[in-house]
């Protein structure tokens, strides 16, 4: 007998535990309903956060607000993608740090491009206007 596995596994095998290296993490009714939970309780604090007008600072509620978004994502990507350090021989923490990055490149950019946009392109005061040709 040899002890490699064999090249292809049977699906009653790989559902009972009994892989051979290609453990992959599933989801059960209680993660699920956890991560629902979580996700509305992190899209209802940023709503409440903007409509409530908690802060007086608008850069501090935007902060907060990318803040509940990135651990948004990783909610979502823990409890319905099923990324932990176990799955596929680690390699989804991998994917998850990737992930974790290009979020941060991606909200940082925005938040340049926002910035910018507002600088270079707000209405001017009616002093400016009235100096217009």
């Amino acid at each position: 007998m040899s002890s490699q596995a064999p090249a292809h596994e049977d699906a009653h095998e790989a559902h009972h535990g009994h892989s051979h290296g290609h453990e992959a993490g599933h989801g059960t009714f209680r993660s699920y309903v956890t991560g629902f939970i979580l996700s509305v309780i992190l899209t209802a604090i940023p709503f409440w956060l903007v409509m409530a007008g908690v802060f007086e600072s608008r850069l501090v509620t935007a902060a907060l607000i990318m803040g509940f978004g990135a651990v948004q994502i990783v909610v979502h990507m823990i409890y319905f993608l099923h990324m932990n350090t176990k799955s596929e021989g680690g390699w989804t923490i991998l994917a998850l740090i990737f992930t974790l990055l290009l979020v941060a490149i991606a909200l940082s950019g925005s938040l340049w491009v926002m910035h910018h946009l507002n600088v270079n392109m707000m209405p001017m005061s009616p002093e400016m206007m009235k100096n217009m040709p």
